[in-house]
């Protein structure tokens, strides 16, 4: 008896390399450049006095980017700060608020370095008032009228501001993080179709995840959960 096996019709095809991606370097670029940022912000708002930090990208949803402090170490004992950026908004947000993004993440360095952090993600007035020095304006909306302490905090850059000169000098000289996300067409082209499921918004329960050491837990959308470990808020991740 002969039995036909048919093929799955559902198969990506392969894609073909692109000559020039043989020669780019999109890692070394990339990094070398907000390696760049980190310093001349540091010395043009900071007087260099923050350590250099492990700047990462972590697609985390509800949030432009986050600072965890001592994150990393490395076989010789001493650690780095973590400072993350979240790519997928890098598309949708101008060169100078990515790097207001930045600048921000490194106000939370400092007062780690230099100052006394409120207690897990509160945004506390020492914070602020270092944040109106550099020329960003903390708001929890951000927008004008916003609060400017407390658990979840943005910014708007002041227009004339040391930031927002400092920026502007920055770009001036052809400064440019030039990769964003890619338009996909659909999960299977990426390869991330085996990913973990979210959960369905009209549900009872999502995740939360810790900022510090991302333990996850599922809980109701309304709860808020204090990781027991590093004593933070845990984040909803959808």
């Amino acid at each position: 008896m002969n039995l036909q096996v048919n093929a799955p019709t559902n198969i990506p095809s392969n894609t073909p390399v692109d000559p020039a991606a043989l020669t780019i370097k999109p890692t070394k670029e990339t990094y070398e450049r907000l390696q760049h940022a980190h310093e001349y912000f540091n010395k043009a708002l900071f007087g260099s006095t923050l350590p250099n930090a492990l700047i990462t990208f972590q697609r985390r949803k509800g949030t432009f980017g986050y600072f965890a402090g001592g994150r990393f170490q490395n076989d010789a004992g001493h650690e780095a700060d973590e400072i993350a950026l979240n790519p997928m908004h890098f598309a949708s947000r101008s060169q100078k608020d990515i790097l207001g993004t930045l600048v921000h993440e490194m106000a939370h360095q400092w007062q780690r370095h230099e100052g006394q952090p409120g207690r897990g993600r509160y945004h506390n007035r020492q914070w602020a008032e270092k944040m109106k020095a550099i020329g960003l304006q903390p708001s929890d909306t951000g927008v004008e009228g916003g609060k400017e302490t407390g658990e979840t905090l943005g910014h708007y850059i002041i227009t004339g501001g040391p930031f927002d000169v400092a920026a502007g000098k920055l770009l001036g000289k052809g400064f440019a993080l030039t990769w964003k996300d890619a338009p996909q067409p659909s999960s299977s082209a990426t390869g991330e179709s085996a990913a973990e499921p979210v959960a369905p918004k009209s549900g009872k329960r999502v995740r939360y995840c810790c900022p510090q050491c991302d333990l996850k837990a599922w809980a109701k959308h309304d709860v808020r959960l204090l990781c027991g470990t590093d004593n933070v808020l845990m984040l909803p991740t959808e």
